[in-house]
């Protein structure tokens, strides 16, 4: 096998490489072709001199990449081997960018308990609360704001109050409300909008039916919140 920088030839027949080869190789080429030793920061290049891949070495390591191909209707890998048992393989961006895989780009920040992972249909995941199940609130009598992912029990027997919805929501964000004393028909609960929509409109909602229960739910900027059962 032959390596060239337009400047440097080495071939695998020689053991010893020239130190101001361009991919920084240094050591001993196996005579079989079979191994290239790299020093510490070196890296390969192309024939502008611009980085393909840097190495970094890790005093004394006992695990490493490695790279299969693969026959006709197989697919390459790569993989973390070594002397350990159970590695993970990382795959860290740089800054705030992201891990993109074939399209799709992944968070790069660990979302909260019970979180589940969305796409916002072009490509984006992001953590959401977790919207197969509800987490239900002690009996509320006076005004408050809900948290997303939560149920409340509604008392107004006491007088009338609002409910104001989370102030900034995400997708398939859902709040559920129930009449807990039967008096949503005389002392009605408000559903305050905060600074989203609520079915299309900037305005509050109000549930004047006795006995009602309602699940909101989050569709983004332009309709807001809508009745998810009606």
């Amino acid at each position: 096998m032959v390596y060239s920088d337009g400047t440097n030839v080495v071939d695998t027949a020689f053991t010893e490489v020239s130190s101001d080869y361009s991919p920084q190789l240094s050591g001993i080429l196996d005579t079989n072709g079979n191994d290239i030793i790299i020093d510490n920061g070196g890296a390969i290049e192309d024939d502008s001199n611009n980085e393909y891949v840097k190495f970094v070495k890790t005093a004394t390591a006992v695990n490493e990449v490695s790279v299969t191909n693969a026959a006709a209707s197989g697919a390459p890998e790569i993989s973390a081997t070594g002397d350990d048992t159970d590695i993970d393989l990382k795959i860290t961006p740089k800054g705030s960018g992201k891990l993109n895989l074939d399209g799709i780009k992944f968070p790069n920040a660990d979302g909260t308990v019970d979180q589940v992972l969305v796409t916002d249909g072009a490509g984006n995941l992001s953590f959401v609360d977790n919207t197969g199940g509800t987490a239900w609130v002690a009996v509320k009598t006076s005004g408050f704001t809900a948290v997303a992912g939560e149920g409340y029990f509604c008392d107004t027997s006491g007088g009338a109050f609002t409910a104001t919805l989370p102030a900034t929501p995400t997708l398939g964000d859902e709040v559920t409300f129930v009449d807990y004393a039967g008096t949503f028909d005389t002392n009605n609960l408000t559903v305050g909008r905060n600074s989203e929509n609520i079915q299309g409109s900037a305005a509050d909602l109000t549930v004047s039916v006795e006995r009602a229960g309602l699940t909101l739910v989050y569709s983004g900027a332009t309709q807001g919140w809508l009745l998810k059962d009606k």
